[in-house]
């Protein structure tokens, strides 16, 4: 999944008030850990692990071998999954048990890459201009990389956490039938139970021509839920219309969820993010964030900064939209079927039960039939009534931790929580009640974001400072000796 892209608007604010400070100077890398850390991501890079005709376990298979010439023990890795070419890696550094373990997870898998639509192979390692191009350098094998080497480092200087930290590399987060956490938590749970959860998939720090603006941890994220609108019909010769039509129907349910709002809500991330925002916008926008934070929020400072920026308005309310459109057997023919796919991104708390039956009152048409689609695309008539979220909370000590080593790495950008719109694999670890926070150490140009795009590619210094940001996050989280 792709790292979210700071707003210009709001980033030239943060320059102009009060960062333009460049980075401070990250510590030198001695040379043995930036060469591990540069051929494991040239391994990574050029294992193909798209879904078409990619393999993810001879990537997992790959890292299982570095982890025990580390020195790793056998017994403190599994390798396993659904089938032959989708087996998930989770390995395991022994701390004393202080403290209960953290999970970091990360997706082997990658989207796919024409090799027509790039200037390079998408999967050859290349270096060229101060970038890192291959599919996979920005989305996110990159971040496996990095954590596969602060493992490898942490194990090699025989550092003792005072907890357990677990590291699970995994399929599907990017497509496919067999996404590798959901399989984990439902096969082998007691292998990644944990405190909470780190995923470097989400957060980051956003860069203006080279200076840090923001560091980003996504400390919540909405859910993702597909719904099937269906509705039937006799048909007949197009020359004898009736009023009775399957399209009609469909068409005038579309529109009033076109028209509908999903109520105001904010969570403690989410106030969180706009309290934060709110010290830095000016005039109108300022006065409308400060209005929406009181215990009575002003209905028209929602509406307004709804439909200022549609990151604003996802944040605030569940969201529902019409994505695809299938109706009709011939020009000539009256239909005898219309569907529509609506796709919703719902709010930390809710069931996809009570949003489909939200759903049914905004249609207010009993000709149309709504079905929950799962994410393999099978149909469901009943919804599952226990797949919700959480409500967001945002952890004190992970946040303190991010306070101190962004402080120390990126000077005077803020560190600021949020709730992603789209989604990761935390939706998987959220529903199981492990609290999740997308962190990454990776820094990209607001303008350079090429997740899931052609030419993919990662600024060489970004990828190096992101290996000492996670060497330095692991370590103030597990305070061990």
């Amino acid at each position: 999944m792709p790292k979210p892209v700071f707003r210009t608007c709001y980033a030239m604010l943060l320059l102009s008030v009060a960062f333009a400070a460049r980075p401070a100077a990250c510590e030198t890398l001695d040379p043995q850990t930036r060469d591990l850390a540069h051929d494991i991501f040239k391994q990574l890079i050029e294992i193909n692990t798209t879904d078409s005709v990619g393999n993810v376990t001879t990537a997992a298979r790959a890292m299982q071998q570095r982890f025990l010439q580390a020195g790793f023990s056998a017994r403190d890795m599994y390798l396993g999954g659904p089938n032959d070419r989708k087996q998930n890696l989770v390995v395991r550094l022994r701390g004393s048990g202080a403290k209960k373990p953290i999970l970091i997870i990360g997706h082997l898998d990658v989207v796919e890459a024409p090799r027509d639509e790039w200037h390079t192979d998408p999967f050859k390692f290349v270096e060229k201009d101060g970038y890192y191009y291959g599919r996979g350098t920005q989305d996110m094998k990159d971040s496996d990389a990095i954590v596969v080497t602060n493992f490898i480092r942490l194990k090699k200087e025989g550092y003792k956490p005072n907890r357990d930290l677990i590291l699970a590399l995994t399929a599907d987060e990017e497509g496919g039938k067999y996404n590798g956490v959901s399989w984990l938590l439902n096969t082998h749970p007691d292998l990644v139970r944990a405190e909470y959860v780190l995923n470097p998939d989400g957060g980051g720090v956003d860069l203006v021509d080279g200076k840090a603006v923001d560091v980003f941890i996504d400390a919540s994220e909405k859910m993702y839920g597909d719904f099937q609108l269906t509705v039937t019909n006799p048909g007949g010769h197009s020359s004898l219309p009736v009023p009775d039509n399957a399209i009609y129907h469909l068409a005038n349910a579309l529109v009033r969820l076109q028209h509908h709002k999903f109520p105001f809500e904010l969570n403690e991330v989410t106030r969180a993010y706009f309290k934060r925002l709110s010290t830095v916008e000016t005039g109108r926008t300022a006065a409308d964030l400060e209005a929406i934070l009181k215990p009575r929020p002003d209905p028209a400072a929602i509406a307004r900064l709804s439909a200022q920026d549609p990151e604003w308005n996802s944040m605030m309310h569940t969201t529902c939209v019409a994505t695809r459109l299938d109706a009709g057997l011939a020009n000539n023919a009256l239909p005898q079927r219309a569907q529509a796919i609506v796709n919703c991104r719902i709010l930390p708390g809710y069931t996809l039960a009570q949003i489909r039956d939200q759903l049914v009152r905004v249609f207010a048409d009993s000709k149309v039939t709504v079905r929950y689609m799962d994410d393999a695309g099978t149909v469901h008539d009943v919804t599952p009534e226990r797949k919700q979220l959480p409500p967001a909370k945002l952890n004190a000590e992970v946040m303190a931790a991010m306070g101190k080593i962004a402080a120390q790495m990126w000077p005077g950008a803020p560190v600021i929580p949020t709730m992603a719109a789209g989604a990761s694999d935390d939706i998987y670890t959220m529903a199981a009640r492990i609290p999740s926070y997308g962190i990454s150490g990776v820094a990209i140009e607001t303008n350079d974001d090429r997740a899931h795009a052609r030419d993919e590619r990662l600024a060489v210094a970004s990828f190096y400072r992101g290996v000492t940001f996670y060497y330095r996050l692991l370590k103030e989280l597990s305070g061990g000796a």
